[in-house]
């Protein structure tokens, strides 16, 4: 959100949890995505397989990521599409800006770019006198309400129904004020009238790619609305933002990972719409750009390969470890006060802009490993989170108090018998102050805690001591 940073994750945390219609919009994702997920998965006896094969696919790739750029490039090219790279948001704004200004764009129609989001292509078109026009439904939605997404692959889910309807009230003022704009379906049509209108004034469309094909060239996206076809045929000049990682060998490795895609995104065994573009027009099609290019982003990316965070480059972007979060689910997307929320923001974000700007977010988990269970990619997020925390020690990021308390827990923790005998008398005064109700409303250092929630009290002896016993030692 705007004026937002990753630094400020509490502050933006305690302001989402007393946010009514955001625990009311979020209050039905249990039922769509992951009891969705849930149900394909339950139907697809290969799954787990297909993982497999999609993790050692992009294992692969990675471990030949230049040799299958390259590659890609080439073919890319030789289907009379256009490349450039950038290593950084600037020169991916710049190269945008400099084919806009050459076709003379007043408008540009984008599809879903999450890469979009990262370099910042809105505002750069706008300080520039170019109108982009978002055509997918959740990004025209919080397009119109000056918002940034806050899902990856449902930039709107933070908004209830009453909220979309007033927005579309506030923006579309020529239509009928009287109406009718109570169902989901009223307020989808009228989107797409609105919509429809603007496919045909834009010279230049924009859209991301979910791959990259080295075999042939190719990208490719996948939707559910089709405004990505329409976003990327009617304009003369079409534009892709990918991230370098997004490479694959083959067609038929893109079809192996999609098929894990989909099921994991929303529940659906394919989505829609699945489009791939190999280079501009040919002289006998009926539709098509006039120029075809693609802007290849690093931003950082080259530098995780081969490090701790190699494995995050695998993210297909499909939001299920957001959609199985219990962090996400209470405090939504813009908490995390980026581009990309979730486990695989609290991952990536300090990645691509430092630790410095993101410490908060590897220590927004609660480590119960639902993301890393359901990542069709079997990325290790949990464990990546606990190595930026070290890191975030290292650099004495870590609050004072959070550090003071660590090396207090390390002067009992590396004295046994201290340790077991201060933990006993911790656990049974505890317990006695609880008494009965076997819970506590109040505890100091533990205000954090107590503020929203009781304390369970412990049952008055250690699992140290109960083993010890259970084994026959003192």
């Amino acid at each position: 959100m705007e004026g937002s940073t990753s630094h400020d994750f509490k502050a933006n945390a305690t302001r989402e949890l007393a946010n009514a219609d955001l625990r009311a919009a979020l209050s039905g994702s249990d039922r769509t995505f992951v009891a969705g997920r849930a149900r394909v998965v339950a139907n697809l006896p290969e799954f787990d397989a297909l993982r497999d094969a999609a993790k050692a696919i992009k294992d692969h790739t990675l471990a030949n990521l230049d040799h299958y750029l390259e590659v890609w490039e080439r073919r890319a090219r030789e289907a009379g599409g256009h490349v450039h790279w950038a290593k950084d948001t600037a020169e991916a704004r710049a190269i945008v800006l400099a084919l806009c200004k050459r076709a003379g764009a007043r408008a540009v129609n984008k599809g879903k770019s999450m890469i979009a989001e990262e370099c910042g292509i809105n505002e750069m078109l706008e300080a520039n006198g170019i109108r982009p026009v978002e055509t997918d439904l959740g990004e025209y939605i919080i397009q119109i309400r000056h918002e940034t997404p806050s899902h990856i692959i449902a930039p709107a889910i933070h908004l209830t129904k009453a909220q979309v309807e007033k927005s579309f009230r506030e923006t579309h003022t020529g239509l009928d004020p009287a109406r009718d704009l109570t169902e989901p379906r009223a307020l989808l049509t009228e989107a797409r009238e609105i919509l429809r209108k603007k496919y045909f004034e834009a010279e230049v469309g924009i859209t991301g790619a979910n791959f990259l094909v080295a075999e042939t060239g190719s990208s490719i996206i996948v939707t559910n609305e089709g405004n990505g076809d329409l976003s990327q045929l009617l304009p003369r000049i079409h534009i892709v933002l990918a991230s370098l990682e997004k490479v694959v060998p083959t067609l038929e490795d893109a079809s192996t990972i999609l098929r894990v895609l989909a099921r994991s995104a929303t529940g659906q065994e394919f989505s829609t719409y699945t489009t791939l573009s190999t280079g501009p027009r040919r002289a006998d099609d009926l539709d098509g750009p006039e120029e075809y290019h693609v802007v290849v982003l690093d931003n950082g990316r080259a530098a995780m390969l081969g490090g701790e965070f190699h494995e995050m480059l695998r993210c297909i972007r499909c939001g299920a470890c957001m959609n199985h979060c219990p962090v996400y689910q209470a405090v939504g997307g813009h908490a995390y006060g980026w581009v990309y929320p979730g486990p695989m923001g609290a991952v990536l974000t300090p990645a691509l802009i430092g630790i410095e700007h993101a410490a908060p977010l590897p220590n927004a988990s609660t480590f119960c490993g639902r993301c890393e269970q359901v990542c069709p990619m079997r990325i290790p997020l949990p464990g990546m989170m606990r190595k930026w925390r070290e890191r975030e020690f290292d650099k004495g990021l870590t609050p004072r108090p959070a550090r003071q308390g660590l090396k207090l827990w390390a002067a009992f923790a590396t004295r046994p018998r201290l340790y077991r005998f201060v933990t006993g008398l911790a656990m049974g005064a505890l317990a006695r102050l609880a008494g009965r109700k076997g819970r506590l409303r109040r505890l100091p250092l533990a205000g954090g805690w107590t503020r929203y929630r009781e304390f369970p009290a412990p049952e008055g002896r250690t699992f140290q001591a109960m083993w010890a016993e259970k084994r026959g030692r003192p």
